[in-house]
């Protein structure tokens, strides 16, 4: 019925985030198809050369009233709420963090509830689930979000998913797809994660598997656009098949790897890190040790999204734009 309602009429979705990695692919693929009119925001004014002709850009602070002001204004269909700090610039405070990740998101709930917008598209991530040692070897939506609080990115997607549950029990009419995503990777990523691969040599902890979930930025983007005229709600593992430990990207990349006790790492960025030589603390450890993988059959069977890439294609793209033969 809504795919039905959508091809008589122009849909009309607002973008918070827009100016970021994905956020600018996805508006670029729904500028793309017709019917469908996009509010591209960002907190950062988008330059000429990247805006797309019939998009309306915004510029506006995703905790601002000016945001909300606009959701309540525009009133659109749906909401893409991608607006998040994955990568802190330096210096950028935990509580800055907080207030962009949490506190917009909770500034772009209620002002979708008073513009009583249809559907809330919303990034979550697999770090929701926290980096635990008694995580299963694959996660699926079922299983307790437990971020850990040492971890600013992690806790905070566990407080935005508290947030969320909350939401669709005081205002079910709001319909919410909310996709924990796991580590998003294409030719162009750029994060903390890919720095890790760039290093001449890569970093494993001793007797623990530590596998990659990637999934790829084209089948993310195809993901989100599919929600916006999707009739099927919920909370959706996003992610490609199977998963890379970090011997086996070693091993693609032509690196060697290198493998540390807990412990010793532990200690050694303990020392490292207030001497300027290295972003990473000792919190970090269990992030390399525990890193959940994400069981994707609740996004094919019950969403009906089926990824093009699995984790080691995904990886791929990334692993030839940046010179692996």
């Amino acid at each position: 019925m809504v795919v039905a309602a959508a091809a008589r009429r122009r849909v009309s979705v607002l973008v918070t985030g827009a100016g970021g990695y994905i956020g600018a692919q996805l508006v670029k693929a729904l500028a793309a198809r017709g019917g469908t009119s996009v509010i591209a925001l960002d907190v950062n004014d988008i330059e000429p050369a990247r805006r797309l002709d019939g998009v309306r850009y915004v510029k506006a602070d995703v905790c601002g009233p000016e945001t909300a002001a606009l959701v309540r204004e525009a009133r659109p269909d749906a909401v893409v709420h991608l607006a998040a700090v994955v990568t802190p610039p330096p210096g950028m405070s935990r509580a800055e963090l907080h207030r962009i990740d949490v506190l917009g998101t909770q500034n772009v709930l209620e002002a979708c509830v008073a513009a009583q917008a249809g559907r809330v598209v919303i990034t979550s991530s697999g770090a929701a689930y926290g980096y635990h040692a008694d995580n299963p070897t694959a996660i699926d939506e079922d299983w307790p979000i437990r971020g850990n609080p040492e971890f600013a990115y992690s806790d905070h997607k566990r407080q935005v998913e508290e947030m969320l549950a909350a939401r669709r029990a005081s205002h079910p009419s709001l319909a919410q797809f909310v996709f924990r995503v796991c580590t998003v990777i294409g030719a162009g990523t750029r994060n903390q994660i890919t720095a890790l691969f760039e290093k001449p040599r890569l970093l494993a902890i001793r007797g623990a598997a530590s596998p990659f979930s990637f999934v790829w930025d084209g089948d993310v983007v195809a993901c989100l656009a599919r929600a916006i005229a999707s009739d099927r709600p919920g909370i959706y593992n996003l992610a490609g098949d199977g998963a890379l430990t970090v011997q086996e990207i070693a091993q693609r990349l032509g690196k060697p790897c290198l493998e540390l006790p807990a412990g010793l790492l532990r200690g050694v960025l303990a020392v490292l890190r207030p001497l300027g030589l290295t972003r990473y603390g000792p919190e970090q450890v269990n992030f390399l040790r525990y890193r959940p993988v994400l069981d994707n059959r609740r996004l094919k069977t019950v969403f009906g999204f089926t990824p093009r890439c699995s984790s080691r294609e995904a990886f791929e793209h990334w692993a030839l734009a940046h010179g692996a033969a």
